[in-house]
């Protein structure tokens, strides 16, 4: 397995907190090669599109009802749209990068920081395909209810080092998916079933094509979260 942390080019916040990511991967000797890779730019995003097999299909005014799937999008605070459709490409590039090389990838956002040693053989033997281990507090909304349910689920066993079934945090009709996005595993399997929900419903951003409702049985969580966010700025938002 090899691990990606994708940056803004240019973005002194977002450079300095990949390196944080890097220097906690290396305080931890977590046993796989790591690397910071620059994500797609925003002028790049027109011309990239045009060239991909589907388009972008959230809404980003008023919410609306995706008919094929019945679910729920509502329209995330963006101040600039080619950000948020950056970042879905640079997350799109790995998912193909991890398909066509035929290999397991744990892809990182910059503002994800290890907070202990990952040994990842646990989640590669997991019957899920995409495996979040992030901790939720501070990255996704009702984070509490995340992380309650996923303390439950591993009951007494806190050292045992195992997957997970992703919590139920929402309304069924509402995309759930992993704590924020900044930190998860994803196998060949599982992104060759994420490419083909995105060719059927259309872009949209990361934590909300990669739902369960998208994606049953694909999507796991780790019993021990092995990194956080670092509450810097986001760089989709504004």
């Amino acid at each position: 397995m090899k691990a990606y942390i994708i940056t803004v080019k240019g973005n002194k916040l977002a450079e300095s907190a990949a390196q944080n990511c890097m220097d906690s991967h290396m305080k931890f000797a977590n046993p796989f090669p790591i690397e910071i890779r620059t994500g797609i730019q925003p002028d790049q995003v027109d011309d990239m599109f045009t060239k991909l097999p589907f388009e972008w299909t959230y809404p980003w005014d008023q919410p609306r009802t995706d008919i094929k799937s019945g679910l729920k999008l509502s329209p995330y605070q963006t101040a600039d749209k080619r950000k948020r459709m950056a970042c879905f490409l640079s997350h799109w590039l790995l998912w193909t990068e991890c398909i066509a090389d035929d290999r397991p990838l744990l892809i990182l956002e910059h503002d994800a920081i290890f907070i202990r040693p990952f040994f990842p053989q646990f989640t590669l033997d997991s019957k899920y395909g995409i495996i979040g281990i992030n901790n939720p507090l501070g990255a996704t909304r009702r984070a509490d209810v995340f992380d309650s349910q996923v303390q439950t689920m591993r009951g007494e066993h806190l050292d045992v080092d195992r997957v997970l079934p992703l919590p139920n945090v929402d309304n069924f009709d509402i995309p759930q998916g992993l704590a924020g996005n900044s930190a998860y595993v994803i196998k060949p399997e599982g992104a060759r079933e994420l490419i083909k929900v995105v060719k059927e419903h259309g872009a949209w951003p990361n934590d909300a094509i990669m739902c369960k409702q998208l994606l049953p049985n694909i999507l796991g969580v780790t019993s021990k979260y092995y990194t956080k966010v670092q509450g810097t700025r986001s760089t989709t938002t504004l």
